[in-house]
């Protein structure tokens, strides 16, 4: 609580606490301390998400060990960036690449993003049904909408024929 101080004429002052004695303070730096040891710790799971991050790791490893080439750092951090996207934002081939390339995304140089792409584990099918269901539940789109943002090169880009293979199977 702030501390009123009166001088000499009458005048009425708020003494604040110094910064270190405020709450807020103590938030900031407790949340600066979890995403420092986040960042510096790097490939530790934390417990509320191993389930699906052990899966996901596996199914990266999979694809790693599957390859008898020896790939360098970058490919493999490409690769295991697009298992992710692909198992949690339902994202197609083209749009995983151009994630993977964009300034505005991870980055990546072409080959490690090409590479990534051709050896991720991805049912590209399965990735379309499921963003398509997103749409109709979320969004209420009709039928041929869902259809046009899939196959769109400003929406998902999925091919044709994983579109019609979504729309196909959209209330199954």
């Amino acid at each position: 609580m702030a501390k009123k101080i009166k001088d000499e004429n009458g005048n009425v002052y708020v003494q604040k606490k110094p910064f270190y004695k405020r709450v807020w303070f103590w938030i900031v730096a407790v949340i600066a301390v979890f995403v420092i040891g986040g960042a510096l710790g790097g490939g530790s799971d934390d417990t509320s998400n191993s389930s699906s991050k052990t899966e996901q790791k596996s199914n990266s490893s999979t694809a790693e060990s599957s390859s008898s080439e020896k790939v360098s750092a970058e490919y493999r951090a490409a690769l295991n960036k697009t298992q992710t996207y692909s198992d949690t934002m339902y994202m197609s081939k083209k749009g995983l690449y151009d994630q993977l390339t964009s300034e505005a995304g991870e980055q990546f140089p072409a080959d490690a993003a090409q590479y990534a792409v051709d050896h991720v584990k991805a049912d590209w099918n399965k990735n379309a049904l499921k963003k398509a269901k997103t749409y109709q539940k979320e969004m209420d789109m009709s039928t041929e909408a869902i259809r046009d943002q899939l196959t769109s090169d400003s929406g998902e880009q999925f091919t044709q024929e994983e579109a019609d293979y979504a729309i196909q199977h959209l209330n199954d």
